[in-house]
């Protein structure tokens, strides 16, 4: 009796100090991870803001949305890119008219919620602008714009949408478009990297200090930014291709001529560019079918009841065929593959949340500080851990400011 009562005792204790130890742990975990500047340089949420039943001042579910006002203070984050996303259509003025309205609704949306929620965030537009956001207990919603389809050819619009907040243009997306060619195009290369009129849009954007993204653009395209940039340029949501072998990813020689360039990789959460799918499954079947309903001509002739459908399939995709999506140690994989190519200097995070970012055990922002809690474990600084959530992306938003003199 006695024996049994000593080891209930032993392991009562041993139990609180493995309790104490994880507690602990996790408290170091978030004074290292409040303490840096945190950015996830792209969301798709400025989409979910248009539909009417979505409130970014409240705390959603995923996958509605992954991404909210309160949802980024519980994660520790303090700014994060809004993406206003259009698809590529044919290239035909009314097309592009309506790609260049519907980008100037999410813009203005973005606006918008921040202006009926000033407690809670505020639309920023310098790269110091987060300190004093964040300094307030608010988020810094940056703004940029994912394909260049609304620009059309029309060169005067990349400095109006500079003068409307956006401070970085994704050339394209997955289609072809009057910039450059796409890394995903079905068709192949229409202008062999860059086309004339993209050139033109390099060097305005340039001039501007507007900050060029080279996520989703041909391989052929970057080396083409690469060559013509007079300063650094990001890629806001890729991968790398060595570990997920998609075109959407940058191979080894890219990173290295981001790197020589002074940018940064952001790393993307999109499972497909973290992990090599299982494709023979019919989950994976329906996803890009899904996928190729939400890129057609057919979506932009939807009503919203349609639309609402096709949203609620993609959202019941995990329930009705379960898969099994990478984690954080594998996401972490990555920032480690660049970190030893080419140094710690030239990696960050861009989730691509709400426009299918989200893995296993990071399904949202509010658990981003599992990151660094994956990053610690493998044995980085503090310093280091700082530059990969903030400090390496906001050294090339700032160098290009003092590059362009904006």
């Amino acid at each position: 009796m006695k024996k049994s009562v000593y080891w209930v005792l032993v392991m009562g204790g041993l139990l609180i100090h493995t309790f104490a130890k994880a507690e602990s742990y996790s408290k170091k975990v978030m004074k290292i991870h409040n303490k840096a500047i945190t950015v996830d340089t792209h969301c798709d949420t400025p989409m979910a803001l248009l539909q009417e039943d979505f409130d970014v001042a409240v705390r959603n579910k995923a996958p509605q949305s992954r991404v909210d006002f309160p949802r980024m203070k519980e994660g520790g984050l303090d700014a994060m890119f809004f993406a206003a996303f259009t698809g590529q259509r044919e290239r035909t003025p009314e097309n592009t008219q309506a790609a260049y309205e519907k980008a100037n609704r999410m813009i203005e949306k973005t606006y918008e919620v921040c202006r009926e929620n000033s407690n809670l965030a505020e639309v920023a537009t310098e790269p110091d602008d987060v300190l004093r956001i964040s300094a307030e207990g608010k988020r810094a919603i940056y703004i940029g714009m994912e394909n260049g389809f609304p620009i059309g050819t029309d060169l005067n619009r990349v400095e109006e949408f500079y003068k409307k907040g956006v401070r970085y243009i994704t050339l394209c997306h997955s289609s072809n478009n009057d910039i450059c060619d796409s890394s995903t195009d079905k068709k192949g290369a229409e202008h062999n990297g860059l086309s004339r009129f993209g050139k033109e849009v390099v060097k305005e954007m340039n001039r501007l200090g507007m900050m060029i993204d080279v996520s989703h653009i041909s391989d052929k395209a970057f080396y083409d930014v690469i060559e013509l940039s007079s300063v650094p340029v990001i890629a806001s949501h890729s991968s790398v291709r060595a570990i997920a072998h998609h075109p959407r990813n940058m191979t080894d020689d890219m990173i290295k001529a981001l790197a020589a360039n002074g940018g940064v990789i952001q790393i993307c959460m999109l499972d497909d560019y973290v992990k090599d799918p299982d494709t023979t499954t019919i989950r994976y079947q329906k996803e890009q079918e899904l996928r190729e309903i939400f890129l057609s001509k057919e979506w932009e002739t939807m009503n919203d009841e349609e639309k609402g459908k096709i949203r609620a399939e993609w959202r019941g995709l995990d329930e009705k065929y379960p898969k099994e999506l990478p984690t954080v140690s594998d996401f972490v994989d990555h920032i480690d593959y660049v970190k030893n190519l080419v140094g710690i200097d030239f990696v960050g995070i861009g989730s691509d949340f709400d426009g299918g970012g989200g893995i296993r055990d990071c399904v949202d922002v509010s658990e981003f500080p599992r990151i660094t809690e994956e990053m610690l474990a493998r044995g980085y600084t503090r310093d280091e851990i700082s530059k990969v959530w903030g400090g390496n992306f906001f050294r090339v938003f700032k160098a290009i400011e003092e590059i362009t003199g904006q």
